[in-house]
């Protein structure tokens, strides 16, 4: 997988492009949400700032913890 996907030679986005992609995703693990998967990063990020406004890495790392499910779209597996 490294070999493949480690030069991003395949498609080159923004991390935004890549959260609006990931709203094309339905994610097996949670088949029944109703809202796009963003809104889960929002949502993840947000709860981490007011748990923590010092550690802005952190609140960074909530809003791309998902950002890997893209993968899924190109035909590996979830």
């Amino acid at each position: 997988q490294s070999a493949q996907y480690g030069p991003c030679a395949l498609r080159r986005m923004s991390v935004m492009e890549a959260l609006e992609l990931l709203d094309q995703l339905v994610d097996e693990s949670d088949p029944d949400v109703d809202f796009p998967n963003s809104y889960h990063a929002y949502q993840t990020a947000e709860g981490i700032r007011r748990a923590h406004p010092d550690k802005d890495w952190f609140h960074l790392v909530g809003l791309l913890h998902d950002l890997g499910k893209v993968l899924a779209l190109f035909g590996e597996p979830q």
